[in-house]
């Protein structure tokens, strides 16, 4: 049953967006700043608690999580580079604070989950969503469920082949130069001393975005096989750099395919996400109704 109010919650590194949906429509939502657990969470239970009847909320979350169910901290963060947020148990603070059902998953989890059944991946068996923002990450989905695994893949943290020439060390605090410290948002701006939005009109900096994240999927084309990739968060929002990517994902691939899907242009094959940057909040829509259906 998709009907009724659920709760949402897209929890990221940078913002909160917590929503209410009627069905899969929002209709109110807010944005509360990353701050400290206690203030971030309190504020976003204040919100939710504003309305009544909420028949379950769903949390994609950043992490890396704690996704065993026979866990005792099912829910929580682990071994975040956020360390304030290292060991806190979000799916538990939400859940008994409302007194309601309640799913989590990581938020390219729950946003794959959103574009499987209301978006750019619906009807496929089995597809990895990528998101490219203040870090990066992969859901990967298999015959109708998010794959988790001993806990869920961090493909974005895979080693990564440099591009010749590329002396940044990387950002990430525990990779350094993995797909992540190479490629993500803020990694960018410490690069080239400026934020994404500001470089705009430099195509070396996309050139080497670009040949960054074609490197990181031709690696998830050749492990995973999927049927699609979905591409979203908020780099990939900087104008011609989805073209991009699809133009050097074809020459990594160098005419070496393993399925018709992959012959030629690949604009069917990379694919931007149905909901733009409401993927995350509507993937946690997704999660909610799951848990009221559990």
């Amino acid at each position: 049953m998709s009907e009724g109010l659920f709760g949402a919650i897209e929890a990221g590194g940078t913002k909160f967006r917590v929503a209410i949906a009627r069905g899969r429509d929002v209709i109110a939502d807010t944005t509360i700043p990353t701050r400290t657990p206690h203030e971030t969470l309190t504020a976003t239970i204040e919100f939710l608690r504003t309305w009544e009847d909420i028949r379950s909320v769903g949390i994609a979350c950043f992490g890396p999580l704690d996704l065993d169910p026979a866990s005792p901290s099912y829910g929580s963060i682990t071994s975040t580079p956020k360390r304030l947020w290292e060991g806190t148990p979000v799916l538990a603070w939400v859940r008994d604070a409302l007194g309601i059902p309640g799913a989590i998953d990581i938020d390219v989890g729950g946003a794959a989950l959103g574009e499987w059944r209301w978006g750019a991946a619906r009807g496929l068996d089995h597809f990895v969503y990528v998101t490219v923002g203040t870090g990066i990450g992969a859901g990967l989905f298999i015959d109708g469920a998010v794959h988790h695994g001993t806990g869920h893949p961090e493909m974005g943290h895979i080693a990564m082949e440099r591009v010749a020439g590329d002396k940044y060390p990387g950002r990430c605090p525990f990779h350094g130069a993995c797909l992540e410290g190479l490629a993500s948002g803020p990694a960018i701006e410490e690069r080239w001393g400026m934020s994404a939005g500001q470089l705009s009109d430099r195509p070396e900096v996309w050139e080497l975005e670009a040949t960054y994240l074609a490197r990181a999927l031709r690696t998830f084309t050749y492990v995973a096989a999927p049927q699609r990739v979905v591409l979203g968060g908020g780099v990939m929002q900087h104008g011609g750099l989805l073209d991009l990517v699809r133009m050097k994902l074809e020459e990594q691939l160098a005419g070496y395919v393993t399925s018709e899907t992959l012959r030629g242009p690949l604009e069917e094959y990379v694919v931007a996400p149905a909901h733009g940057q409401d993927a995350g909040l509507i993937g946690a829509i997704a999660l909610a109704m799951e848990a009221a259906n559990a």
